[in-house]
């Protein structure tokens, strides 16, 4: 379940949300291959509904055009987004950006067309029938334990950054800003809750300053690279990142 769980935070933040929302950094076929199945493994939409809602958030963040306006409460913001009608402007405004690139990428065009029985497939027979099959575990503990338990807390974990990250913690990039970093969203979501640095870096494959700091996705990024399958990753310099610590952040780091 734990490595169900894995592969399925890899799908979202080194796939769905590093790769395809901001271009951090470039794969190559087999890696974009691999991330489009965790991807579907996740369950979060298809790569392309998730990228364009990601990029509708950053360009609009905090408005009625983010589609998870964490202003509008931590319910709202978690969960509540999806049982309700997007807001009109989401829909306006979003309709304003650029998402051809996304569907430029067979990988990406494929998922999409082959989504629902992709998640069937990745999402729940196979982590149910591997230990079943493999190890003896019945079926009802793999289906429960490995498909659904770690479905929900995987789905939990992400929603959190969309929650959590953008109401508590400090804000030592921009304090004009919603977006705080949160260590317990940072462990949940490996890596992902350094969230006031991304806000302020979209563009930084790692989504948190390099150094001591615990970030799974960007040692996987990291790994991917020495193997020759990822290249060009994007990041901040140094200096920007002081320089804008010092303009704007609100002196906590």
């Amino acid at each position: 379940a734990y490595f169900c769980f894995l592969l399925t935070a890899l799908g979202v933040t080194a796939g769905a949300h590093r790769l395809w929302s901001h271009r951090s950094y470039k794969a190559k076929l087999p890696l974009r291959i691999f991330l489009a199945a965790a991807n579907s493994m996740a369950f979060q939409n298809d790569i392309y509904e998730w990228s364009r809602d990601h990029r509708v958030h950053h360009k609009y963040s905090e408005t009625d055009a983010d589609p998870h306006n964490a202003r509008r409460g931590f319910f709202f913001s978690h969960i509540g987004w999806l049982f309700v009608r997007k807001h009109r402007d989401v829909i306006e405004k979003g309709r304003k950006l650029d998402f051809t690139d996304l569907l430029d990428d067979p990988v990406v065009r494929f998922q999409r067309k082959y989504y629902k029985s992709s998640v069937v497939l990745m999402c729940f027979v196979i982590p149910t029938f591997v230990p079943w099959y493999l190890w003896g575990e019945s079926l009802w503990n793999a289906y429960f334990l490995a498909s659904i338990l770690r479905y929900t807390i995987s789905l939990n974990v992400t929603w959190l950054v969309n929650s959590a990250a953008h109401m508590y913690g400090n804000r030592p990039y921009d304090k004009n800003i919603n977006p705080r970093q949160n260590t317990l969203v940072t462990l949940g979501a490996i890596g992902e809750g350094f969230h006031n640095y991304h806000h302020t870096f979209p563009f930084d494959y790692s989504a948190s300053e390099l150094g001591l700091k615990f970030n799974p996705t960007t040692w996987f990024i990291d790994f991917m690279f020495w193997l020759g399958l990822v290249t060009d990753r994007k990041q901040a310099p140094k200096e920007m990142i002081q320089a804008r610590k010092e303009r704007t952040g609100d002196g906590s780091a």
